[in-house]
């Protein structure tokens, strides 16, 4: 019988109760850190991961968990497993674990200089105290929190700066329709000075054979005659003397 078959086996005898449990465990986990949802520490493999995701998507199964919240349950799940075997995005989360500890660590050093008892037992013990309190319980719960806070923060980052960039996207995309509408009145304006083109030609055309013509109903002064026959324009005779 292979391993998967007595996993299987196992986990048809697991109580609904305990299904019920790690439902809620998975849906109560930090969002952003998918060692949480496989209940994996930060050192983990890859080999860890992918048995570890058998064993939990066997408990919150739809099909075998009866949970009203199994499907979101496995869902979170097939997530953090897709996460950790993306080999950018384990990268990622694990540059965040590394900047917790160091922080952490830094922590602990000034804590140490504090406490003169501490520090000697650790010149000592050349370091083994130290590497004793980073494999406790303690410092891994600690760990955890730094993890969940940096995560946190870095996501808080990367939304303002899409926000950012969405604000910035739409002033860009504001600005573009108003450039397309500002040549699209240019060119409606173009269109219809072109089009009636003939009709102004040919009322400079009128005016200049005819002159200006009276309104209809408007009253003109009369004509004065020149006392130079040669002039073809019309003006007032000059007073002499």
């Amino acid at each position: 019988m292979d391993d998967d078959l007595l996993l299987k086996n196992f986990y048809a005898e697991v109580s609904e109760v305990e299904r019920d449990n790690q439902v809620l465990r998975i849906l109560s986990c930090f969002k952003l850190n998918p060692f949480e949802y496989l209940n994996l520490p930060f050192d983990a493999t890859e080999e860890d991961v992918k048995k570890q995701y058998r064993k939990l998507s066997l408990m919150v199964h739809p099909d075998k968990c009866k949970h009203p919240q199994a499907k979101e349950a496995f869902g979170a799940l097939a997530k953090a497993h897709q996460l950790l075997l993306d080999q950018q995005e384990r990268d990622y989360i694990t540059s965040q674990v590394t900047a917790a500890k160091e922080e952490l660590k830094a922590k602990r050093k000034k804590q140490l200089k504090k406490d003169t008892a501490s520090k000697i037992k650790s010149l000592v013990d050349e370091g083994k105290y130290e590497q004793q309190y980073e494999q406790s319980e303690e410092f891994q719960q600690e760990l955890k929190l730094k993890v969940r806070e940096i995560l946190t923060e870095q996501e808080w980052r990367r939304r303002k700066m899409q926000m950012r960039i969405s604000e910035e996207e739409g002033r860009l995309k504001k600005d573009e329709e108003e450039a397309k509408e500002m040549w699209k009145r240019k060119r409606d304006h173009e269109a219809e000075w072109e089009g009636t083109r003939e009709k102004r030609v040919s009322s400079w055309r009128d005016f200049m054979k005819g002159g200006k013509k009276a309104k209809k109903g408007e009253l003109r002064p009369p004509k004065l005659k020149t006392e130079d026959p040669n002039k073809s324009y019309v003006q007032r005779p000059v007073k002499r003397g």
